[in-house]
């Protein structure tokens, strides 16, 4: 027998972080029930892709927007341990699968939401994509002038915690009723990360654990499709773009930085024109500093992060804010409701805690 046989999740994820976390307790023998929309996940048409994340697992198509299609996916969750979304903040409340009403029917559900930046902060309604998520999370190289061809790791990162946090919010589920919401945002998991790593000293020292000043004068080197990458700013930093196939992001990102003429080219247009696009891109970005640029672009609902240090990452009201660090330490990347994370506490001394067994009182400070 596996070790989550006979757990029932009901997915409503797509693309690769949720889809990656269920496929994680999939493996380990839970039932995975995957919802998908009228035509299917549209990694569908990306096989190779998606069947790597979605082995394992049942499939059944609902239009959640259709009273039939709602009914049959509540029906479901009454009898699910865990539910997984991954929309945008707001859009599983407005389709009537949100949390509190979930959990109303089901009190022992363990609901898991998993967006770019959590459902609440200063970053919550930002678009973005792994790029974004790095840069705030000081997790790409200050002198870097490309994303490169690394893994995505904002997104298998967070998927990895998700799973994590969905086995032990089921344990205390179990053993006591009441289940839980997680809130996980990818860029909460990087942060966490980068401020686990001690900062060092030297002016030039650059790179996520880096408190120096970045890098000046770089060229920038062309992403994948316009408005995805590295960009240098008129004062010597950097900001991130992370426009991929998306209409609204591209035009967002076009009116923001003064390109109206750009702004209703179709994606498979931009694709013809990568280097023409994409430096008239870059010299608009270049002739703003990086706060200029970030509140531009920010305000306008473009995909728009700045490429921060770790010391300005571990001053950030966002992840202050959701707990994520704090007061030079890290805390907990997982946001839970009803059960929240224990705070940074003391360290336990080698062999500290002989004789005791399981149930003895945790360390506390």
């Amino acid at each position: 027998m596996a070790l989550l046989d006979g757990l029932r999740v009901l997915d409503l994820t797509m693309w690769r972080p949720g889809p990656y976390a269920t496929q994680l307790l999939a493996q380990l023998g839970a039932d995975v029930i995957k919802v998908e929309p009228p035509g299917g996940e549209p990694m569908r048409a990306f096989r190779s892709h998606f069947d790597l994340l979605n082995q394992r697992k049942r499939s059944i198509e609902l239009n959640l927007k259709d009273d039939a299609g709602r009914d049959r996916c509540l029906e479901l969750a009454r009898t699910a341990e865990v539910f997984v979304e991954g929309f945008r903040p707001g859009v599983a409340d407005r389709l009537g699968v949100g949390h509190e009403a979930l959990r109303a029917a089901n009190p022992a559900l363990v609901y898991c939401s998993l967006s770019g930046y959590g459902a609440e902060g200063p970053l919550a309604h930002v678009p973005g994509h792994d790029v974004n998520y790095r840069a705030y999370a000081s997790a790409l190289p200050q002198d870097a002038v490309s994303p490169g061809d690394e893994l995505p790791v904002a997104d298998m990162a967070a998927a990895t915690m998700a799973a994590f946090a969905i086995t032990a919010a089921c344990l205390k589920a179990r053993a006591t009723g009441t289940g839980d919401r997680i809130d996980l945002g990818m860029a909460d998991v990087l942060a966490n990360w980068a401020g686990t790593v001690p900062a060092t000293s030297g002016p030039t020292t650059t790179g996520p654990a880096g408190t120096g000043p970045p890098t000046t004068g770089a060229a920038r080197a062309g992403g994948p499709v316009p408005g995805y990458g590295i960009y240098p700013t008129r004062d010597g930093h950097k900001i991130t773009l992370g426009v991929v196939s998306e209409e609204r992001l591209w035009a967002a990102t076009c009116g923001a930085l003064g390109l109206p003429e750009h702004a209703g080219v179709p994606f498979a247009a931009r694709l013809g024109r990568v280097a023409e696009l994409d430096a008239d891109v870059a010299a608009a970005v270049a002739r703003l500093t990086r706060d200029e640029a970030v509140e531009r672009l920010t305000a306008a609902g473009a995909p728009v992060a700045p490429l921060l240090t770790r010391a300005e990452l571990m001053d950030h009201d966002h992840f202050r804010e959701r707990g994520v660090i704090g007061d030079g330490t890290v805390g907990s990347p997982v946001r839970t409701l009803a059960h929240p994370p224990l705070p940074p506490g003391p360290v336990a001394e080698l062999d500290g805690h002989r004789g005791q067994g399981w149930g003895a009182d945790r360390l506390t400070d």
